[in-house]
């Protein structure tokens, strides 16, 4: 069975950084692409950032090119997203997804 279990999330100031960590189970982590998406409230899911299975072909929403960082550690079955200059409008449930699954998400808020 597939698991995707996220943590990270919290209560941010607009400006400051949160390190979302995605921890998996039940399926060949290393040989997978694996992505962030969020929902903000009353919104649908939005596309954030996708990697390759082997960390390479990065790539990022243009909302959030730039400020976002996507790695993985395939040794620890874990994928992260790094946020930098977090904003208002980053505010969300943030999920991370196989191809065909998602976890629980965690969430993010950005306020002052």
């Amino acid at each position: 069975e597939v698991r995707l279990v996220e943590s990270g999330g919290g209560l941010v100031q607009p400006g400051g950084s949160l390190r979302l960590s995605c921890a998996a189970s039940g399926f060949t982590f290393g040989l997978y692409r694996l992505s962030w998406v969020r929902q903000a409230p009353g919104k649908g899911l939005e596309w954030v950032s996708v990697i390759g299975p082997g960390g390479e072909n990065a790539r990022y929403a243009d909302a959030v090119q730039g400020r976002f960082s996507i790695f993985r550690d395939n040794a620890k079955n874990t994928l992260y997203l790094q946020m930098d200059n977090l904003k208002s409008e980053d505010t969300a449930v943030y999920y991370c997804a196989t191809d065909e699954a998602r976890g629980q998400g965690t969430q993010v808020t950005v306020s002052a």
